[in-house]
């Protein structure tokens, strides 16, 4: 299909009441430093770069769809966030966002600390060289094996999410002849405004261990009675992709009452408050995140305010932002590969990819932008929807969105905002094999994951 026989004008997604989009943006070719990496640009052959490398030539070397991350950017954040906590508070990095031994290094280099919630990121974080003691270890069913490892490698904390798993830790730790430091996870009652898959803390969910009835004292009890375990501090984390402060605000006044009642109870202050992650990042233009210093002035007068009032010593602080970080700093590039119209609705636009390397739209019906990289248009906007190659009615990358009308099979377009979560919960479905992820770095290159071959799939099938 040439590009002059696709039809030109604009779909207006007003016609569409599930739509997001009222009208099309002003200039398709502008890329929103919102939701793009920092050093992404649009050069004046309209050709997009990022790195300093132009994205046809990365398409070229090392094929589509795959991630692209810029490590410029992801280090600047990872000081961002190190800098507006500053030394007397402790940033984790939420592994489950995405890891790798590459990102490993950088965190180590950029003196932050790790969170990982399975065998597998541990294995990964030590790999790479994380010292053990910058570790914590989350998970609402810690196996008997990974918390031997985890024990065993001397990792900084443990959060405990059950009355089981205080049980599991402590043997463990007696058995190795250790003294683990651990945290309570609790949930605190707070409906974060989120999708429901991604909200923490209110109390029909699988994790923490609920204030309500009195079911966090009594953990608190049990761990201050065994040898084997040194409680730290109290955990609590109210979901994900959140913009709204208030939320922390409620989560923080219930656990430093639970402070409040420790001391009471048991004549101990614990020394750390972990308040968890889960701050936004702007997928769309529409989406209006908070930068760290804003974050991190906002949870240390909160925590202070209600330290202040029960008569407590403020604890020292500690967050965990995985998405905040690695999220805004890849973007997922894509072939074009049908462009179908659908007279009166939108037009289809079908890549190289879908599901199996972005879950979260069919998952949380989450929104993101998409951009036209490989050349400018002038063309007029029409309504698209972006689609995979999948099997799935439910294959959907992006669920409206502007793109010129003359947009045409070998196109490359890109998904910004995808460094969180796309790789780490890609899939082979369709026996699809995974994108690589491709580091790039003041006009440099290089893979940090390999894209997967049918060789690795066939290598697994021992039938």
């Amino acid at each position: 299909m040439s590009r002059s026989a696709h039809p030109a004008g604009p779909r207006h997604a007003d016609v569409l009441p599930e739509g997001h989009y009222t009208a099309p943006p002003a200039d398709l070719n502008h890329l929103d430093a919102k939701v793009w990496s920092r050093t992404v640009r649009r050069g004046d052959d309209g050709v997009v770069t990022v790195g300093g490398l132009r994205v046809t030539d990365l398409a070229e070397e090392f094929g589509t769809p795959a991630y692209v991350l810029d490590e410029v950017d992801f280090r600047a954040r990872c000081r961002a966030w190190s800098d507006a906590f500053g030394a007397d508070a402790d940033v984790f990095y939420a592994g489950k966002a995405f890891l790798s031994r590459a990102v490993v290094r950088w965190l180590t280099e950029e003196g932050l600390n790790l969170d990982v919630c399975s065998g597998g990121e541990l294995a990964t974080a030590l790999s790479a060289g994380m010292p053990a003691e910058r570790i914590a270890f989350h998970g609402n069913n810690k196996t008997p094996d990974e918390i031997r490892r985890a024990v065993e490698a001397g990792v900084g904390r443990i959060v405990l999410d059950s009355f089981q798993e205080i049980a599991r830790v402590a043997h463990v730790a007696r058995s190795l002849d250790r003294r683990q430091r651990v945290q309570i996870r609790v949930t605190v009652g707070v409906e974060a405004h989120t999708h429901e898959f991604i909200a923490t803390a209110h109390e029909d969910q699988k994790f923490g261990i609920a204030l309500a009835g009195g079911q966090a004292a009594e953990a608190v009890r049990r761990v201050l009675g065994l040898d084997s375990l040194e409680l730290v501090g109290i955990h609590s984390h109210i979901g994900s992709q959140i913009f709204d402060m208030a939320g922390f605000e409620v989560a923080a006044r219930r656990v430093v009452s639970l402070l409040a009642a420790v001391r009471d109870e048991h004549g101990v202050e614990l020394p750390e408050i972990d308040l968890g992650g889960g701050l936004g990042i702007a997928y769309t233009p529409d989406d209006d995140p908070r930068e760290p210093h804003e974050i991190a002035k906002a949870l240390g007068e909160i925590v202070t305010r209600e330290c202040e009032a029960a008569g407590l010593a403020t604890p020292r602080i500690s967050v965990e932002p995985g998405r905040a970080i690695v999220g805004p700093t890849a973007f997922t590039l894509y072939e074009v590969g049908t462009v179908k119209e659908l007279e009166g609705l939108r037009t289809y636009v079908s890549v190289d990819g879908g599901m199996s390397d972005n879950i979260r739209t069919a998952l949380y019906d989450a929104e993101y932008s998409v951009s036209l990289v490989s050349r400018a248009s002038d063309a007029a906007p029409v309504l698209c929807r972006v689609v995979g190659k999948h099997c799935e009615s439910g294959d959907i990358v992006v669920k409206d969105a502007f793109l010129p009308a003359d947009l045409a099979p070998g196109d490359l377009i890109a998904v910004p905002a995808t460094g969180a979560y796309c790789r780490s919960m890609a899939s082979n479905y369709n026996h699809a094999l995974r994108p690589p992820v491709v580091a790039v770095s003041d006009g440099a290159a290089r893979v940090v994951v390999r894209r997967e071959t049918e060789e690795d799939l066939l290598r697994l099938d021992v039938g």
